[in-house]
């Protein structure tokens, strides 16, 4: 799948890490519903520190339809909540 991380660029990562960036997904969820801007800030950089270790960044002149979009690294509470999906950012 490809990644797309706001203000860097694409990632390639294998569909198996999903379910292991997901906990850090839900975690999120949880922090934007309870306003809790700490555990936003730390989860936010947690799950894209995730991304970037276990993907393979694309070459810059290289754009890729993106299977998934996540924001970046200084959005804000209010934007993620307004890309949230009723699984967080990342389905299933």
């Amino acid at each position: 799948m490809i990644v797309r991380i706001m203000g860097e660029g694409q990632v390639e990562l294998d569909d198996a890490h999903l379910a292991e960036l997901n906990t850090l997904d839900d975690e999120l969820l949880a922090a934007v519903e309870s306003g809790d801007e700490e555990g936003f800030r730390r989860t936010l950089g947690a799950l894209l520190d995730g991304v970037r270790q276990l993907g393979t960044p694309l070459p810059d002149d290289v754009l890729e339809p993106s299977g998934l979009i996540l924001p970046a690294a200084e959005a804000t509470l209010d934007e993620v909540r307004k890309m949230l999906h009723d699984e967080g950012l990342i389905p299933g």
